[in-house]
């Protein structure tokens, strides 16, 4: 039987949630870059696109050379979209490079340079779905939006709906469900959309949650529940060795260090599969990450 995440019509309001949550973020929070008050707009947008899908770790030593290089949205949308695919370096998925690039072009063209306030010109972005937009304009701009990460979906899915994990995808239900809790106050629903972010990266994690650390472990539905197993959809679990994406992650890597076009020959040696390697190179192609050239050479994409 698939578990579902409560309505707001069946969970009461749960302002008692907030204060105890912001407190413990209050003396908890890591200290990160794009958390500074100097780090701006800016910095922000660059860290929720690097942070999607990867972890802290691997993305703060990217975040600060970009920042070195690009500290404004125009400086980046000077340069080629092929050197933010260069600078993104391992960080994986490289497509959110150009995105992140064409999103640089449009704040300097559309927007005199300046990252947008409003959540509908953020939206309106290229590169920007409704996360990244109630992200930015929460962090950033100390607006009332509902930010529905992995890990502020877990915190959720647990604490008010009392079970182990969210669905597979995000649901209408869940986002009610958010904008139902967000506090009254702007300030306050961004720092409760940052801190119950920071609770579930820390302490309420996917796989051994440390509940005698949490500050709502005593009113949390699914600790007082038992902790029930997890009885939806099976996990999707995360592959990489022997994919196409790792054929891509080769490929990509090949011509970020290059400093001149790379011949087909030097691609050929990156893996043994020519099905496989060509259809990662097609993809990549497809993607706009590479730039297919005459002759049989590749670069990344110039323009």
């Amino acid at each position: 039987m698939t578990a579902l995440i409560k309505t707001p019509e069946n969970v009461p309001g749960r302002s008692d949630l907030h204060e105890p949550v912001i407190d413990w973020f209050g003396e908890h929070a890591r200290d990160l870059p794009w958390r500074r008050p100097d780090a701006g707009p800016w910095a922000v947008m660059v860290s929720e696109f690097m942070l999607q899908q990867t972890p802290v770790s691997r993305v703060l030593p990217v975040y600060e050379q970009w920042i070195a290089r690009w500290p404004r949205p125009a400086d980046l949308a000077k340069d080629a979209p092929g050197e933010a695919v260069r600078a993104w370096g391992r960080l994986g998925y490289p497509r959110r490079a150009l995105r992140l690039h064409g999103a640089a072009v449009a704040i300097t063209e559309r927007h005199g340079g300046d990252v947008p306030t409003g959540h509908a010109q953020l939206l309106a972005l290229p590169g920007i779905g409704e996360y990244t937009a109630a992200a930015v304009a929460s962090f950033a701009y100390g607006q009332r939006h509902a930010v529905l990460d992995t890990n502020v979906r877990r915190v959720l899915a647990r604490a008010v709906a009392g079970v182990q994990y969210p669905p597979n995808a995000t649901t209408a239900a869940e986002r009610k469900l958010a904008r139902a809790l967000l506090p009254e106050r702007d300030d306050t629903a961004a720092k409760w959309a940052a801190a119950s972010m920071e609770l579930g990266a820390l302490v309420c994690t996917a796989k051994n949650e440390e509940c005698h650390r949490c500050p709502i472990a005593a009113m949390c539905a699914w600790r007082l529940a038992g902790k029930p197993a997890h009885d939806g959809p099976p996990r999707r679990g995360q592959t990489y060795a022997g994919t196409d994406r790792q054929v891509r992650g080769k490929l990509l890597a090949v011509l970020r260090d290059a400093v001149a076009p790379v011949p087909q020959a030097a691609l050929d040696r990156v893996w043994h599969e020519p099905v496989q390697r060509a259809r990662a190179l097609d993809g990549l192609v497809d993607d706009g990450l590479v730039e297919p050239l005459g002759g049989g050479f590749y670069r990344l994409p110039a323009s």
